[in-house]
This record gives structure tokens, C-alpha cells and sequence, in this order.
């Protein structure tokens, strides 16, 4: 079981690495939305208790210094970010996203945060998945702003999007304590459909027009990254 779990994690990335090349060449803009996997610091501009911007954190990134990335070092959109030869993205609500760095893309991405609304209540302050959705209606009025309608919906539309959900709804919520509230109401398999089927209502109801995607397991109890193509505007 351990074994095969291994191998899936493995064959999981590699599957996520190859489809990203392939979308490479058109990929302008680059979106990340998600939990604490691909959050890079829109976390530290909340008052929450998820927060990675202390040692140990950002030990091995290039300034030695904690990013309020959850890593060593950098993390998976960066390393999305080299493959498509792009700059970083830079967290939503960092005061330094304006002007052309707008059109390199955005990280909406909040630690903590799950599938469901109630989970990750104990870390306070998240920017929860409906929210951050929220901030990319935002953001595409900002670029609009900037470049107009038509382009903004062109760049949009061939960019590459991240969202990785899934793992807190297990850790941070259904096992949160012994008998949390989620495991008394319903059982484990259960509770699996019901998580795949409020994930399914995310990207269909708030991402309808993606062309190709592709999802990939992650070291997580239950982490699905979503990599698409031409997700048109929302």
C-alpha cells in the first residue's frame, strides 16, 4: 500500500511536469489558486496562525530567508514558473503585484484553506477557494484597466491555471480530533464522494471554459491539482 502510494505521488508529478511543457509555448499568463502547496505569501497579509514567514521556512531559497512559501525553498508554481520561462508569480494581495507584473499573472493562493468553507476554521483567516475566485474576477478588471477588455480576455484565455485543493479537508478537518464534527456526521467513503463532488461544482461552475485538464495527485491525504489551459474569463 505504502509502495503504491509512492509510486502515484511519482507518476502524479511527472504527469503534471510533461503536460505543463506541452502548454508551455502558449501559456502568457500564469494562476494559482489553492491551499498551502502553492500559497507563496498572501498569507503573510492576513491575520491568521498559517503562516510560513519563520525559520526553518525559506532556508534553501535564495535569500535564505522566509517567503511565506510552506517550503525549504521554492515550491511548485515556481518551479511551473522556470518550466514556462516565466518570472514568478506574486501573491495577490502583495502591494508590489501592479502595473506589467500584472500580466506575468497572479498567485491567489491562501494556506489553510480546503474544498469546504468550514474547513480550516481554527487558522482564523484565509482567503477561502470562492474568495480567491473572487480576487480573479478582480484582478482581470485590473488588467483591463491596464490593457483593455478584448486583450485581457486573450491573455486570459491562454494562460495556464493551478489549483490545488483537497488535503486540509482531511487533515484540518475531518481529522482534525478524534471525533470531529465531520467524522460523527458522515462516514469515510462517504465523505470522499462528498469532497470530489463540491470540488467538481468549483471548477465547473467558477472555471466552465478550460480546454484541457489534467489532474494530478500530490503528497496529500487527498490533493488534486487541476493544471488547465484556457480557462476564459469569470
Amino acid at each position: 500500500m505504502h509502495n503504491s502510494f509512492v509510486f502515484v505521488m511519482i507518476f502524479g508529478l511527472l504527469f503534471t511536469s510533461e503536460n505543463v511543457g506541452h502548454q508551455a509555448e502558449a501559456a502568457r499568463e500564469f494562476f494559482v489558486f489553492g491551499d498551502s502547496l502553492v500559497d507563496n505569501g498572501n498569507n503573510n497579509y492576513l491575520a491568521t496562525t498559517a503562516r510560513a514567514d519563520a525559520y526553518p521556512y525559506g532556508i534553501d531559497y535564495l535569500t535564505h530567508r522566509a517567503t511565506g512559501r510552506f517550503s525549504n525553498g521554492l515550491n511548485i508554481p515556481d518551479l511551473i514558473s522556470e518550466q514556462i520561462g516565466s518570472e514568478p508569480t506574486l501573491p495577490y494581495l502583495s502591494p508590489e503585484l501592479t502595473g506589467q507584473r500584472l500580466l506575468v499573472g497572479a498567485n491567489f493562493a491562501s494556506a489553510g484553506i480546503g474544498i469546504l468553507n468550514d474547513t480550516g476554521v481554527q487558522f482564523v483567516n484565509m482567503i477561502r477557494i470562492y474568495q480567491q475566485l473572487q480576487y480573479f474576477r478582480q484582478y482581470q478588471e485590473r488588467v483591463s484597466a491596464l490593457i483593455g477588455p478584448q486583450q485581457t480576455q486573450r491573455l486570459v484565455n491562454q494562460a495556464l491555471v493551478l489549483m490545488t485543493l483537497g488535503g486540509n479537508d482531511f487533515v484540518n478537518n475531518y481529522y482534525l480530533v478524534p471525533f470531529s464534527a465531520r467524522s460523527r456526521q458522515i462516514a469515510l467513503p462517504d465523505y470522499v464522494v462528498y469532497i470530489i463532488s463540491e470540488y467538481r461544482k468549483i471548477l465547473m461552475v467558477n472555471l466552465p471554459h478550460h480546454s484541457d485538464s489534467y489532474f494530478a495527485p500530490l503528497p496529500s491525504l487527498l490533493c488534486s491539482t487541476t493544471i488547465s489551459k484556457g480557462i476564459g474569463t469569470v
